[in-house]
């Protein structure tokens, strides 16, 4: 079943910082190699929203909520540690 799961995610990110820049490439990556075809993400920058985030318990960017599939996590930092991700999200690893 987590085969056709749609995986829906929440970037918390600061404007343009470094860590930002480098947790929206690291996603975008990952997803394209991990979740072809079933991802959806949406960025919230907390310098725009800094209600929604207040609102949402972000206090650290950047901070990827996993909205869907259920249970809903965080996940704080830049999200360059592919066997991290994997294991957040209860894929398996098929490089082994």
């Amino acid at each position: 079943m987590i085969r056709h799961t749609l995986f829906k995610f929440c970037l918390y990110v600061a404007g343009d910082a470094p860590n930002s820049a480098q947790a929206i490439a690291n996603l975008a990556a990952f997803c394209k190699a991990h979740l072809p075809d079933r991802y959806e993400i949406e960025i919230v920058d907390v310098f725009r929203e800094p209600k929604r985030a207040l609102a949402e318990g972000i206090f650290m960017t950047p901070t990827l909520v996993v909205l869907t599939p259920p249970p809903i996590r965080r996940i704080v930092g830049t999200l360059g540690h592919t066997q991290t991700l994997l294991l957040a999200l209860g894929l398996p690893d098929i490089t082994q």
